[in-house]
């Protein structure tokens, strides 16, 4: 396996971690004050969001990976390999969650996360990501955390924003799960958000996708 799959096994691995992690420490520390632990989350996930992409210059996220399909910066097999790490490494490291918070380790959410609005605001999450990664040059790493920082917030889904993130968080009931019937329209969301991005911007000249 070569070092680019290696960091997206790994840093999705460790991103899903941060994500989930957090959000089961938020949630034992604030003893279901939601607003502190959303808080705790949204710092947490940026900042790690920040030393992964620093580290790593992983996309860990298969929306990002399918811009770069369709921007013809992957080949199609680099994009399905790409993805399926990614989606490995997001169970990986939901299971590493479960394992150091002393919790069953197979857990199905039943947190229900259904609604049109939170599919608009997936859709709208993921648009500004993706473009967040398009335009932000050499500052990707602080531009992204930054934004999830806050799409935590203005975002009424919390901006997932990346199906292996939201396949992961389908096997937790902490904090950050969904149950698994919301997956697929999650998923299509961002994939829609993801889709309209490259259309809206790939005559926007130079640059690049990639994290």
């Amino acid at each position: 396996m070569n070092s680019k799959l290696l960091a997206e096994f790994f840093g999705t691995a460790f991103l899903v971690m941060v994500v989930l992690g957090s959000g089961a420490m938020g949630q034992n520390l604030f003893g279901g004050n939601v607003g502190l632990a959303l808080l705790a989350n949204s710092i947490a996930t940026g900042a790690g969001l920040y030393v992964l992409i620093v580290c790593l210059n992983a996309q860990m996220n298969p929306v990002v990976s399918l811009v770069e399909w369709l921007s013809g910066r992957l080949s199609k097999k680099e994009f399905l390999s790409y993805a399926a790490l990614q989606m490995l490494g997001a169970y990986i490291g939901v299971v590493f969650v479960h394992l150091m918070f002393a919790m069953p380790v197979f857990q199905v959410s039943q947190i229900n996360r259904s609604g049109g609005h939170l599919l608009f605001s997936e859709v709208v999450a993921t648009l500004g990501l993706l473009a967040v990664v398009r335009l932000s040059g050499k500052n990707v790493a602080l531009a992204v955390a930054a934004y999830i920082t806050s799409a935590y917030w203005f975002t009424s889904s919390t901006s997932f924003a990346n199906p292996a993130v939201t396949f992961a968080r389908i096997f937790t009931n902490t904090f950050g799960g969904m149950a698994p019937e919301h997956f697929v329209p999650f998923v299509l969301a961002q994939t829609v958000g993801a889709v309209l991005c490259f259309l809206v911007l790939r005559r926007a000249g130079p640059g690049s996708f990639t994290t």
